[in-house]
């Protein structure tokens, strides 16, 4: 007889990864040893019954702020790091198929040949039918995050949590990389978030889950089993809630 899957506490995620995380030690571009870790690891997560959704950064293609800041329209730079999320979209979306992971892009900026059209009732189908589905090109809008496009997607498909799967496994103090004597949260609240500038997400993606009472769980996905862990309501990362 097969064994029992242990209850999940959270059966329907987002998981917002950064596009740095596709490019390894890199920096720019794909290092496809990582992308197909994660997508493994990812593949994982679906087999334990969980549905799936996924935002993915596109700071390995192109930072929209950075072109800002040296002096392009940030409209324009604003799009093109929306196109950049895209392009990671269909790379992930190729290694998950790889791994037997049956996968769906759907993008805020209209681009049939490519992906589907954001409808919010379409991609919830897509997860009930254990499908992982990627939603790219942010908002659709200039001036919004990634960070608050995942968060959006979220609420949309009436997500049970939002993960931020970064290389730091939770949130502290101060930055562990610098700071020897930061010290972990275990849980904290979006007021203390907002208010201690402690760089999880943005200000905007906060609120939003704030608002909409979706909790946020911030974890290293280097360390394998970890969204696993979160998603079956065992202590891993930081909750934010």
């Amino acid at each position: 007889m097969a064994a029992r899957k242990k209850p999940l506490r959270y059966p329907r995620v987002l998981v917002k990864l950064s596009g740095e995380a596709l490019a390894g030690e890199r920096g720019v571009g794909f290092d496809f040893t990582m992308v197909t870790k994660y997508a493994k690891e990812i593949k994982r997560v679906s087999d334990t019954g969980a549905q799936v959704g996924l935002v993915i950064g596109g700071g390995n293609i192109v930072r929209g702020s950075q072109l800002s800041k040296m002096g392009m329209d940030r409209v324009s730079a604003d799009y093109m790091g929306m196109l950049g999320t895209v392009i990671n979209a269909m790379a992930f979306q190729d290694i998950l198929e790889r791994e037997g992971l049956d996968t769906r892009v759907m993008t805020a900026i209209r681009m049939e040949e490519l992906a589907e059209s954001f409808i919010r009732r379409r991609a919830i189908r897509h997860l009930e039918k254990r499908r992982a589905v990627i939603f790219a090109g942010g908002t659709g809008n200039p001036y919004f995050s990634t960070d608050t496009a995942a968060v959006l997607r979220g609420i949309q498909i009436n997500a049970d949590l939002i993960i931020k799967a970064t290389s730091v496994d939770g949130v502290y103090t101060a930055d562990p990389k610098k700071d020897a004597t930061a010290k972990k949260y275990a849980h904290i609240s979006y007021k203390e978030v907002m208010h201690g500038e402690l760089g999880v997400m943005d200000q905007t993606a906060i609120t939003l889950c704030k608002e909409n009472a979706l909790p946020l769980i911030v974890l290293n996905i280097n360390q394998p089993g970890a969204i696993i862990k979160a998603i079956r309501g065992e202590k891993v990362g930081t909750l934010v809630s």
